[in-house]
């Protein structure tokens, strides 16, 4: 499918992986050949990379301008994918915009237009009203998540966005469900359409914990110790809960993140950085997690508290157990409570007997003030905690490289005095702070 790739397998190499999944395969055939695709397929396999792939191969390296724009419903899919396109290492500039940081610093990047641009709609609208951009060169529009960005009340800015760009020949959708109704504005007319969500995975394990009480926190705890090892999301329905659950989490000094959308940006970015790279093992969140965002595999989620609606339910569920891995949902609830309808083939199990104690996760998340446009590599980072911090191998964890700036996980017993050993050290021709992030 992808013989003609120019460096595929160096690409696919560098995002660690070996081969394409058949969704994959399919998809690039597809929108290699088709003007009008949908993709449809489960969270979690791979529908990044399956449109990415096909696109770039079609990129015209001597074109100036912007050439694909991607629509995202959320800033942090925005910022997952201008990340994967950078660890693909094709050479094509791409760049993210999206509320909830300065449309100047947007004007600034996109100065040097960027072969793909990649939004949500709500911004991407403002800066086509303000023709910050020249789109004359936009072929090829990708809707990804396209059900999600109507849901979230992206509907005006996408008609607008699309009737005004009108030489776009390709027009890529992509979903994790099918209920949702293509709007007449996305103007499609025989589109190819890919389906994998009949494949269910058998791999997911869905148990049920019953609380003595309404007030679950006690039993949470309980069940987060019978889980024992590996990572997982505790999932909530209001930020109030969020709270309630992080308050208690923290009177039992179990690490944890927060993500919900009532968070600052920057907030919801390092709580995510710390899950990726082991700081936390646990993630608290609203239903904003379920979907589109960068995080690693998951070993189980919790639902502290159920959705109201099945396809939400399904969301979540597809956080964990997903491609060929092993997977747990677990439902918490209160003796008497009812489960929805939706809710079938749980098994009904017993935690309260356990004798599993909780374990001290002892990584912390270290950010450094340099990063790619300071020719920064991730090795350059890793031989100054080699020789400088005199760490071991398997003290030193991911390390996430971004533009200005990196993040490093380290496991260390004395964190204080390795922050003083490497802070204002030289990576580079750049003198670098290094601090622990809060």
């Amino acid at each position: 499918m992808l013989e003609n790739f120019k460096n595929k397998a160096e690409i696919l190499s560098k995002l660690g992986i070996t081969a394409l999944n058949p969704m994959q395969e399919a998809a690039h055939e597809a929108i290699s050949s088709n003007s009008e695709i949908i993709l449809l397929s489960p969270t979690g396999t791979g529908k990044t990379l399956a449109f990415l792939l096909p696109i770039i191969e079609a990129l015209n390296p001597t074109t100036k301008n912007i050439q694909t724009l991607i629509l995202v419903p959320s800033r942090e899919l925005a910022i997952q994918i201008e990340q994967v396109i950078r660890e693909m290492g094709s050479g094509y500039k791409a760049n993210a915009v999206y509320g909830g940081r300065s449309g100047s610093k947007d004007r600034v990047e996109i100065k040097h237009p960027p072969a793909i641009l990649i939004g949500t709609p709500g911004r991407i609208a403002d800066h086509l009203d303000r023709e910050v951009f020249e789109i004359s060169a936009i072929k090829t529009l990708v809707l990804d998540e396209f059900d999600k960005s109507l849901e979230v009340g992206f509907e005006e800015d996408m008609k607008f966005i699309i009737e005004t760009l009108n030489k776009v020949s390709k027009k890529v959708l992509t979903s994790a469900t099918q209920k949702v109704k293509i709007p007449s504005f996305v103007g499609l007319k025989a589109p190819k359409k890919l389906s994998y969500l009949g494949e269910k995975t058998q791999k997911l394990k869905l148990q049920t914990v019953n609380a003595p009480t309404q007030n679950k926190l006690g039993s949470l705890v309980k069940l987060i110790a019978y889980i024992g090892e590996g990572n997982g999301i505790i999932f909530c329905n209001l930020k109030d809960s969020i709270q309630t659950v992080s308050d208690f989490l923290n009177e039992k000094n179990i690490t944890h993140g927060c993500f919900s959308g009532d968070l600052e940006q920057q907030d919801r970015e390092r709580a995510l950085i710390k899950f990726r790279n082991g700081t936390h093992k646990i993630l608290i969140a609203t239903d904003l997690a379920a979907r589109g965002i960068d995080i690693p595999e998951l070993n189980f989620i919790i639902h502290y508290e159920l959705p109201s609606r099945p396809d939400e339910f399904i969301h979540r569920n597809g956080r964990t157990a997903r491609m060929h891995s092993n997977g747990t949902a677990y439902i918490l609830k209160y003796e008497n409570e009812e489960l929805p309808v939706f809710i079938k083939n749980d098994e009904k199990i017993n935690i309260h007997s356990s004798t599993n104690k909780l374990k001290t996760n002892t990584w912390k998340t270290l950010h450094i003030s340099g990063g790619r446009k300071d020719k920064i590599s991730k090795g350059d980072i890793a031989g100054l905690f080699f020789k400088q911090g005199n760490i071991k191998k398997e003290a030193l964890g991911i390390i996430e490289l971004k533009q200005d700036c990196a993040y490093v996980a380290v496991s260390s017993t004395n964190l204080n005095s390795l922050v003083n050993n490497l802070n204002n050290s030289r990576l580079k021709k750049k003198k670098v702070r290094i601090s622990i992030l809060k």
